[in-house]
């Protein structure tokens, strides 16, 4: 699981992200409402945890936003407001959750597992592309450079991953976690081996999978 974590208080951000560390979950943490915003945008969480009252943009204005774009990325608000005319706002603007602080850290755990077991997003479109390679997100079938290829579950699923974060980095770890689980017998060298199944049937592509050395791997156009 992968959580983006937004709270300006640095020491209760540590803190919560040790413990979801501690737990094998992902953290990404920042401190204020734009950098929150920007990696909302522009990555892929299974949960969306927002203080409220942050510099630069408020959480319910990163909520707003995300929702207006139609991200469904489950977000639970972690925050000090705690009158119900707070918490009826927060859940009316699209949060799928609200606790107040101060908090308990297996409750919290709780919370968040729950809002990651649910669907990650609805799309409406049933295929994603990027340059020449196309997937039907409901048949898991694939179209690259205009000839059709036959793709295993995994392979429909790591295909997935990079069309939706194109010329963004995806990392092993959260290959790991979304396509065999954190709590798989599954190694890194499992992830290594679908990328090399996945570059061959990628090979007339204008796109190919880079490897970032220390970082994961990227989908992007050829040079």
């Amino acid at each position: 699981m992968r959580v983006l974590l937004v709270e300006d208080e640095k020491p209760l951000a540590k803190a919560i992200a040790k413990i979801f560390e501690n737990n094998h979950i992902l953290t990404d943490v920042v401190y204020d409402g734009e950098e929150g915003y920007m990696l909302a945008e522009e990555n892929v969480y299974d949960v969306i945890i927002l203080d409220i009252m942050l510099p630069g943009m408020n959480g319910l204005e990163i909520l707003e936003r995300i929702r207006e774009k139609g991200k469904n990325t489950p977000v639970l608000l972690l925050t000090a407001m705690d009158t119900t005319k707070d918490k009826v706002k927060g859940l009316n603007m699209g949060a799928d959750d609200y606790m107040v602080k101060p908090f308990e850290t297996d409750e919290l755990l709780a919370r968040v597992r729950a809002l990651g077991r649910r669907p990650q997003e609805i799309f409406h479109d049933s295929s994603i592309e990027f340059c020449d390679v196309k997937l039907n997100i409901n048949s898991g079938e694939a179209v690259v450079a205009g000839s059709p290829k036959n793709l295993t579950a995994k392979e429909a699923q790591l295909l997935e991953m990079f069309l939706r974060n194109p010329n963004r980095i995806v990392s092993k770890e959260l290959i790991l976690d979304r396509i065999w689980g954190f709590d798989s017998l599954a190694a890194e060298n499992s992830v290594e081996i679908y990328v090399h199944y996945l570059r061959k049937k990628l090979v007339k592509s204008k796109a190919g999978i880079q490897t970032i050395r220390g970082m994961g791997y990227v989908l992007k156009e050829r040079e």
